[in-house]
């Protein structure tokens, strides 16, 4: 990748290797990056001992994650190892206006609606490219949940 002076600012540096195109469908900035919304998914308050309701949580949990990539929502998901913190899951939201918008998206995760997982949303600036990863993710995943 060359980089160049531009005329206007001749301290900043402008990418030879840029795609317009590209920045454009993936909704990128001048800096290739654009906003997001951050989950972080802790343990929640429910502490049932109920094995079906747990189960059924989150069995509709996984079938809910796969609904909201399928709509173009969530590109980001994934358990956390066992730490100090209960934290036990992440997920990166994008095509999301606001806060209120994710809210009503994520209690309709039964694992969530029924308390088993609670959650805390940041808004996270992050690379644009960031959803490219998920065609390959399907290519390389021999076994689904």
């Amino acid at each position: 990748m060359q980089r160049v002076k531009t005329a206007l600012n001749p301290d900043a540096t402008t990418n030879t290797a840029y795609d317009e195109a590209l920045a454009q469908k993936l909704g990128a900035d001048a800096y290739g990056m654009k906003s997001f919304f951050f989950v972080v998914l802790k343990t929640g308050v429910n502490t049932t001992t109920d094995q079906t309701l747990i189960k059924e949580s989150f069995q509709g949990h996984m079938a809910n994650i796969n609904r909201l990539v399928a709509e173009d929502k969530l590109i980001v998901a994934g358990p956390f190892g066992k730490n100090n913190d209960q934290y036990r899951g992440l997920f990166i939201f994008q095509n999301v206006k606001t806060e209120a918008e994710l809210r009503e998206l994520l209690l309709t995760d039964p694992a969530i609606k029924n308390e088993l997982l609670s959650f805390s949303i940041y808004p996270w600036y992050g690379s644009a490219a960031l959803p490219m990863y998920l065609p390959y993710s399907k290519k390389i995943t021999k076994e689904s949940f």
